[in-house]
């Protein structure tokens, strides 16, 4: 396993980037971030489009629902890598925009785009050595592919931006989707981005948020009670996951004095103990994890920056001693 996976385990259900059974058909489930208004029009009067579309493909296809004072939704298409790949070419061709001049013949190729959700460990799959596996997508579809160095708040995911005419966004979707397929492994354990009113793309509240949550909870914080206070109660809803990281990784996580680590539990809210030896042959250890299913995605959001903050700092160090060799 490299250095920068994480491997997770979960006695509850998380969902994954894909479906978990590599035999058989192989089945991608991709997932894109689109706006509110271009939901309506993959959806189409009555569900129509999307009901077109699932029977032009074989694929499943839905849209997350709608909430309020949200602007984004996410688009979830699930089948074979062909069908999903043709159904995105559907997709962005319909979401494209029309002829400037309804009597030219031969209009311009409008330039689209549609944001993929990629899991972050997944992203090495898509990237490649070096940027290797992404240049030859580009240069095999025609397509231009920014992938973001950030991981979306509270999640896992990064987004991967497929630019060009739908025909060339189709044929990279293809060639995305059996790299994702080749390492399925890697993408289990996914926390999954989901759109909510009061975060912003870099994870704050804005200051305007209410301090409620929707259910009407006072958020955790100053403002909690003291944990020794008689009327404080263990939520009910507590989830334990099993995280196993690379031993050489350890010691970034928990950071000098354990200033680190201390930090993850303070700002996720969840118990986080480490296993003081590796757990089996491969010499990784065990980080355990205890809090409300919110509680512990934020700390699996935290650890994972972390993981990739160390291995951009490995990286540009070794760059730095190269370069000083050559």
């Amino acid at each position: 396993m490299s250095s920068d996976a994480l491997v997770i385990q979960d006695s509850s259900s998380v969902p994954a980037s894909r479906s978990p059974s590599p035999a058989g058909n192989e089945v991608l489930t991709l997932r894109a971030l689109v706006s509110t208004k271009d939901a309506g029009v993959i959806i189409g009067k009555g569900g129509k489009n999307v009901a077109d579309l699932r029977e032009q493909t074989g694929v499943k296809a839905g849209v997350s629902k709608v909430i309020p004072g949200v602007h984004e939704r996410v688009l979830t298409v699930s089948g074979s890598v062909e069908g999903v790949a043709k159904a995105y070419t559907i997709i962005v061709s319909q979401l494209s925009p029309a002829p400037s001049s309804p009597g030219e013949t031969n209009p311009p190729v409008s330039p689209s785009s549609i944001r993929l959700l990629i899991s972050h460990n997944l992203m090495g799959s898509v990237i490649g050595r070096s940027g290797m596996k992404i240049k030859a997508i580009q240069d095999a579809s025609g397509a231009r592919m920014i992938a973001s160095k950030d991981m979306l708040p509270q999640s896992t995911e990064r987004i991967v931006e497929v630019q060009g005419s739908y025909e060339s966004i189709g044929r990279a979707i293809e060639d995305i989707g059996r790299a994702l397929l080749e390492d399925w492994e890697r993408g289990l354990g996914t926390v999954l981005f989901h759109p909510g009113a009061g975060e912003d793309r870099s994870g704050r509240r804005p200051a305007h948020a209410s301090n409620r949550r929707p259910n009407g909870d006072a958020p955790r914080g100053r403002t909690s009670p003291s944990p020794h206070s008689p009327s404080t109660q263990q939520p009910s809803n507590l989830r334990t996951q099993n995280i196993s990281i690379p031993s050489d990784m350890v010691g970034c996580i928990i950071g000098r004095n354990g200033t680190k680590i201390t930090e993850i539990r303070r700002l996720s809210g969840s118990k986080i103990s480490i296993a003081k030896e590796p757990h089996d042959e491969t010499g990784e250890r065990m980080f355990t994890i205890v809090g409300t299913p919110e509680a512990n995605e934020k700390a699996l959001f935290l650890l994972y920056n972390q993981l990739e903050s160390e291995k951009e700092r490995r990286v540009g160090r070794e760059q730095l001693q190269q370069d000083e060799q050559d």
